[in-house]
Formats: structure tokens, sequence, C-alpha cells
């Protein structure tokens, strides 16, 4: 049962939910939203602020970097249009950020090719540098038509950018492939000259250059296993280089942001030949996230280092619909909401994401935290707003003991018969749906693993499509949950080390829950904030 729970939160004047005037029944007194539990159906804001999304379409693969020349983030990404051209399509935009919190939208800043028959009649995946030798921005980007190759432009000043069509990179010249070839990453080595990462069919490329423009083959190394790791960021942080890669094979445990990590750049580039001697011994297999984050990027500032993905829109009639449109049955969509995490190095170079440090002075406005029902395992509270910090600790008795926060939470009207005199009337009953991001024992080796579930009598219980994220069980068995949401983004952090990313349509202006499921936990000092 929950036990000793703490209102900690401001008792402030109650939500302000204008939207929901309009849920009212002809003859009936204007709902009194604030003081009950009924499902109200939001619709999303035209734009996300937190996790950035632009008024018309989504966001696609994104490209960080930080411009030391502006003293600032700039994340360059594909710009998805629902209506693309067949031919000519995802023009790179940009988003500009000190802080990985708040964004400045810079439109577009390089064009697609004008026709089919140009290599870059289509943009992919590439990445954007300072180079203070001769002062010049660059982006090296893939070009799609039928083919993938490699190509550049350079600008003095980031606005205006010429093509140099005249150099292309083209995989089939080196014995790679033809139609996969893609999403080039530049870096530099132990050796002082940039090198060059692209990903191919089961294989990355490499190239070395003194100067970034005049580029030499230097040789292949292979991906894992028979997986296309896509979107390569390549870093040394601390002690420790990382390959940072999406793998691109389509199942519900394995489409994820993941690494690897060496003492040399030699060394990680022989991670996938001799896995078990490699891996991140951190007992998660190198994944940074759960399947709602893909096409993960880093870059640093000096001090921190953030790595940015998309979260993907899901497709569906009603938000039942979409919220469990995952998986197999419904890979989620191609783009969408821009997230941002801190990257957190541990004493044994492992990584994992934490929250940006920004978020927090983002979501100043304290709410009020209500208690509107309690049950013999959870406890519910009033609505949410559009933005939220949820915060509160969690702290079980024993190792295997397990919790939950849940959103889209309350009762819904249905129309029953009266018994006597046969007529129609609505009441309010328990809703047969929500959504639960559960904590949840995995295993026998002490690790923990964040499940996505539809929960409920109508419930479907665990959805294997959007899998989960493992981490390991903290030794005092206290758990200090931060959650954020933006809209239908989600993201959850466990004792500052432990991040993930989820979708969940329709939390927003409805109630939340958190349940522990007959366990001995006991939480304590819950707040809302808001902004």
């Amino acid at each position: 049962m929950v036990k000793n729970i703490i209102l900690s939160g401001l008792m402030l004047s109650a939500l302000t939910l204008t939207a929901c005037s309009e849920e009212t029944f002809d003859g009936d007194a204007p709902k009194d939203w604030a003081g009950t539990t009924s499902f109200f159906t939001p619709t999303e804001d035209a734009s996300f602020s937190t996790y950035y999304m632009p008024e018309i379409g989504r966001v696609g693969d994104p490209m960080p970097f930080y411009d030391q020349k502006a003293g600032e983030f700039k994340v360059l990404y594909l710009q998805e249009f629902n209506n693309n051209d067949p031919y000519c399509f995802h023009p790179f935009y940009g988003v500009s950020t000190k802080d990985g919190a708040n964004y400045q939208a810079l439109g577009e800043v390089l064009p697609t090719g004008k026709s089919k028959n140009e290599a870059d009649a289509a943009l992919g995946t590439g990445c954007a540098l300072y180079n203070e030798a001769d002062g010049l921005y660059y982006i090296y980007y893939t070009g799609h038509t039928s083919k993938e190759v490699v190509m550049r432009a350079t600008s003095p000043d980031f606005k205006t950018w010429t093509k140099d069509k005249a150099w292309v990179l083209k995989g089939a010249d080196y014995g790679f492939s033809e139609t996969d070839f893609r999403d080039p990453q530049i870096f530099k080595a132990e050796d002082g000259k940039w090198h060059m990462v692209i990903s191919s069919k089961l294989k990355f490329a490499e190239f070395e250059s003194s100067n970034m423009k005049d580029w030499t083959y230097v040789e292949e190394f292979p991906m894992i296993w028979d997986r296309m790791c896509e979107c390569p960021d390549i870093f040394k942080m601390g002690d420790y280089w990382y390959l940072v890669y999406s793998e691109a094979l389509r199942t519900d445990w394995s489409r994820k942001v993941k690494y690897m990590m060496a003492p040399t750049w030699h060394d990680l580039k022989i991670c996938f030949t001799d896995p078990g001697r490699w891996w991140p011994k951190d007992d998660k297999e190198g994944v940074l996230d759960t399947r709602a984050f893909y096409a993960g990027k880093t870059a640093s500032n000096g001090t921190d280092r953030y790595i940015w993905g998309w979260s993907p829109y899901r497709s569906g009639v009603t938000n039942d619909d979409k919220n469990i449109n995952i998986g197999a049955s419904g890979e989620p969509n191609w783009s969408g909401a821009l997230v941002c995490h801190k990257l957190i190095q541990h004493e044994n170079g492992t990584l994992t994401v934490g929250k940006v440090p920004a978020m927090d002075a983002k979501y100043d406005k304290p709410a009020e935290v209500k208690v509107m029902k309690t049950g013999e395992d959870f406890v519910m509270y009033n609505r949410l707003g559009t933005h939220n910090h949820i915060s509160f600790t969690a702290k079980t008795a024993n190792d295997g003991d397990r919790f939950g926060v849940s959103f889209c939470h309350g009762s819904r009207l249905v129309t029953e018969i009266d018994k006597n005199t046969g007529e129609p009337t609505q009441i309010e009953a328990e809703d047969g749906k929500y959504y639960t991001l559960v904590v949840n024992p995995e295993w026998e080796n002490g690790r923990r693993k964040v499940n996505f579930e539809q929960n409920g009598y109508m419930g479907k219980g665990f959805i294997p499509g959007a899998d989960g994220y493992i981490f390991p069980r903290p030794a005092d068995n206290t758990y200090h949950v931060d959650i954020y949401t933006d809209n239908s983004v989600v993201t959850m952090y466990i004792n500052g080390d432990y991040g993930c990313t989820q979708r969940i349509y329709g939390l927003q202006k409805n109630c939340w829950a958190i349940h522990t499921y007959f366990n001995d936990v006991t939480i304590s000092d819950v707040k809302v904030s808001q902004y």
C-alpha cells in the first residue's frame, strides 16, 4: 500500500483550464474541471518549446555542434513535412540554444537540390563544424537519390552557404555500397588530424584530412553482426573514446541509441570484432534510452556534453490508438520532437543520460498538488498543465518492490439505463485505460527497468514495442524521481543519473497517479511545477 504521503507542493490556486469549457452538455452548467477527475481530450500545442518541434512539420535526425565563435550550440536537423516532395526532401533546418532547454529557430539552413537529377535531390544526415584554420563553417552531408554520396557546403557566417558540387565521396569508389553510404561524422583523433566516419552496409568507412578539405581513405571497420549502425558520433570524454550510434535493425528491443567505449580511437574501431571485451560494463548493453529516442548525437561546450535525438510521433484515430501503436505491428513513425539530455560519465567510463540543468529554472511556477482519489495501491492527483515537472521520492522496503507513475488517469462519462425508469443517465465511471511508467524488477541481478504499460481493466499491460530502459537498483532502495513533460513528450530521470524518454498522448490537463502495486513503498515530497 502507499504509505507516508507528504504533499510538499505549494497549495496555490486551482489550475485554469479554459480550453475545457467546450466540454459541456446542453443545458448543463460549465464543468468544474479543477474539482473532478473526468478525462479531457486535449490537443497538442502548434509547436513544442522544451522538446522543440517546428510549427509546421517535425524534427528528423539532429546534427548538433558547439559553435565556439557564437558561444552557443547549434542543432541542425532534417526537416520533415507531411507533404514532402517525392524527390527533393529533408532540407536542413536548425535551432540554436545555450542550455538545451530553450531554443531559437534558425529556419532553413541548407536547401535540397532543385531536381531529382541532382546528387543531393534529398538530403540525409551529416555534421557541422567550425574550422578556425580557415574561418569557415562546414556541413558534410548525405546526398540521397537512388544512390547515396557524401557532399559538403561551406559558409563564412552560418547564413550564406555554398555547395561544393565538384567534391563528392562515392562509396563504390572504395568498395562500399552505392545505396547505403551516409551519415558522415567528423572529429579529431589522437594524431591531430580530422577523421571522417561514414556508415555503409554492415561496415564503416574512415577517411582523414589535415585541413578538412582534402580527404584520404584510411580503412573500413565492422559494424555489429548483421545490423546497420546509423548516425555515428565519435568523441573523447575523459580517458575514453566513444562511438554513439543508432541501431537500425527494426525490432522492439534493438532499435535504440547505443554506444561503445575504448581507451583509444584504434581500440574503438575494433569494438565490434570483440564485443565481449569492449562492451560497456554497465549491465545495460550500452543502451542510452528507450525506443522513444532515436538518432542521438552529441556536442560539448568544453564543460558539459549533451545528446540530442528525436522522439517519434505516433499515428492513430484516438490517443488510445496512438499510445500503443508501436512495435512490430506499428513501428514508430519517422521524425518527431527534439529531445535533449545531459550525458553523464561514470567512474568506470560508462555513460547514462540525465536531466538538462536548465530545466528546473524553466519549470519555475509551483502548482497545486491535491489528492483527488486514493485506492489500496494508488493515489490520484489533480490535473496537470501542458508543461510539467513532477518530482517525488520513492523508498522501497524490499529489492523486489515496484512502483509506477500513470498519466491520462481519471474517469469518463458513461451512459447507463436506470433500472427503475428505463431512462438513460450519465455517470462517471473509472477509466478503463491509462498509461504508466513502471519501475520494475528485472531478472535476478539487481537491475531495474522502466516499462511502458497500458493499465486499467481494458488495458493491454506491458507494451513490448515501447520496450523500456534498464538501470541498476539503488543500493539503499531510494528513488528520487524527476519527470518533465512538454505536450505528449515525457522524460523520466531517476537519482539524477538514469533517464529515459516516452510518448504519452493525452496526459496534459488530465489527472495523474502514483501506484505501488501492493508493495511496501513510501512516497514523499510530491511536487509539481510548470511554466
